[in-house]
């Protein structure tokens, strides 16, 4: 029988555990985003209007940059994603990665986008909008 090898150096199971948890849930949900890129990034963007979390004067191409977004996280190394999120990885008791970086995305970048006219709310509120449309993806990745 293979051991379990333990590159933490960890001597308890259950931390490892979780630990391959998270990490598998987080590659499914990097894969389902990218998968389902064009039509999470509708549902994002309406929300964040429908919340009037942000003001745009053209839908599509902030649709666009949404669905980059959602695609870009698949091919990065965990350390970019990391360093995107690095200031508000706090923000939320275990938070959803994709929903953390995509908040970052939104008020460190979107922001400053032309097509937008403002972005309101503070990081929490934005982070629940965008939580509200991915956390079905979380949801998936539990079967």
């Amino acid at each position: 029988m293979a051991r379990h090898h333990n590159p933490s150096g960890s001597t308890n199971k259950a931390i490892d555990a979780i630990d391959r948890k998270r990490e598998r849930e987080r590659r499914f949900i990097l894969s389902k985003a990218k998968d389902n890129a064009p039509e999470l990034a509708v549902k994002i963007v309406q929300r964040l209007l429908d919340e009037h979390i942000i003001e745009t004067n053209d839908l599509q191409t902030i649709q666009e940059g949404m669905e980059r977004q959602l695609r870009a996280p698949a091919e990065m190394e965990e350390f970019e994603i990391r360093l995107k999120v690095a200031d508000i990885r706090t923000l939320m008791p275990d938070p959803n990665i994709l929903s953390l970086y995509l908040t970052a995305y939104i008020i460190n970048d979107l922001v400053n986008h032309p097509k937008v006219q403002d972005v309101f709310g503070d990081d929490a509120a934005i982070y629940a909008v965008v939580d509200s449309v991915l956390s079905k993806l979380r949801s998936g990745a539990d079967d």
